[in-house]
């Protein structure tokens, strides 16, 4: 009995080996692959963390749910604003309060506009003047048509478009128009915090936001483009007649609107965050989402505001522009010496600067009131 046993021992023995020797076979396999895998899961478990901290702060801020009706109450945010006519006159109080120094730095940016090409060329302000007679006359009957090209034309002739400026002339307005905006807001902040800046000073410092600056102004680009889209089918439209009447038409100009709404609705926080990117070490992210709870809650009420400076700056160029480019034209009709003199070039690189200095005080202004209310997220 005793010499039958002892083989059994043995066998056993010799099982535990065999385990005891795959088990350190498989050990050196296992030391290389845990390291790593215990690594990408911490690595996904801090994106998570930091994922779901995020989303947190975002419901936090933002309370409002997709899909469902949220109450008057919760959603309704003080801002307390003068009127429309109000606020534009207290924007031109300050601008006129401190006209010196902004007068200089319209001065300085429209000679350099000029120095550098960047006007339209003296023969698209004859062709304005030319549609404006054409339609002197048909303005009566109900025809708006010719008004409505030679405000097209203009509106093309600031902006640069195509017939009318080169692309290094579209290239160099665009960036001065970019710096015009900064070294106003510069100025602007300083003059709130109460020191008392010089024009040098914002010509050497404003520039110092400008690649966070392009980065928002891109995106605010990509919000408008489907505008832009609608621009460029329109003529196409109008050439096959889908959208000279009828069904077509109405379609069309709904869809314009609807379109253009939600554009505008959805640009309004961009827009402000052009100012909030210029604090000192301030990314265009945290700008954009800064700005976003900023307008939460009084939204649509931001937007009319930005739609209001608009109308002062359409209105401001039909008032000074239009009569200026008859003016001018009935000048040189008169006096053919004169001809070839740039006036109108001159003119409306003074109102681009103008304009911008104008439009960009409004807004940063804006924004300080909006600051200064302290109401709860909406």
């Amino acid at each position: 009995m005793p010499s039958k046993k002892a083989p059994r021992k043995a066998a056993v023995k010799t099982v535990k080996s065999k385990t005891v020797k795959k088990a350190q076979s498989a050990e050196p396999a296992w030391s290389i692959r845990g390291p790593v895998a215990m690594v990408a899961m911490m690595k996904i478990r801090t994106i998570r963390k930091r994922m779901s901290v995020r989303y947190a702060s975002f419901m936090a801020r933002r309370p409002h749910r997709s899909f469902q009706t949220t109450r008057r109450r919760d959603y309704v945010r003080s801002l307390k604003l003068p009127g429309y006519i109000a606020f534009t006159a207290h924007v031109n109080g300050i601008l006129k309060k401190h006209k010196k120094l902004f007068i200089t730095l319209v001065v300085f940016y429209a000679v350099v506009m000029l120095l550098l090409g960047g006007v339209t060329s003296q023969e698209t302000y004859s062709q304005i003047n030319d549609l404006v007679k054409e339609s002197s006359g048909e303005v009566m009957t109900g025809a708006w048509g010719k008004v409505g090209e030679a405000g097209l034309l203009l509106v093309s002739a600031f902006a640069g478009g195509p017939g009318t400026l080169t692309v290094d002339q579209q290239i160099y307005l665009s960036f001065l128009l970019l710096l015009v905006w900064l070294t106003a807001v510069w100025l602007l902040r300083e003059l709130f915090a109460g020191r008392s800046p010089r024009l040098r000073d914002g010509l050497y410092n404003a520039g110092a936001p400008i690649v966070s600056t392009l980065a928002v102004l891109v995106l605010l680009i990509v919000q408008l483009l489907p505008i832009g889209l609608l621009a460029l089918i329109y003529p196409g439209f109008l050439s096959t007649g889908l959208i000279t009447e009828g069904f077509g038409s109405m379609l069309f100009y709904l869809t314009a609107a609807a379109v253009g709404t939600l554009v505008l609705y959805w640009a309004t926080s961009t827009l402000l965050a052009l100012v909030i990117i210029t604090l000192p070490g301030m990314y265009p992210m945290n700008a954009l989402r800064a700005a976003g709870d900023l307008v939460v809650g009084r939204r649509l009420r931001v937007l009319y505001r930005f739609l209001w400076a608009l109308l002062m700056i359409v209105l401001a160029w039909a008032v000074i522009v239009i009569p200026l480019v008859l003016l001018d034209t009935l000048i040189k009709d008169t006096w053919p010496n004169i001809a070839g003199l740039p006036v109108m070039p001159v003119v409306v690189a003074f109102m681009s600067a103008a304009t911008t200095v104008w439009f960009s005080s409004y807004v940063y202004i804006l924004y300080r009131r909006i600051v200064d209310d302290d109401a709860k997220p909406a």
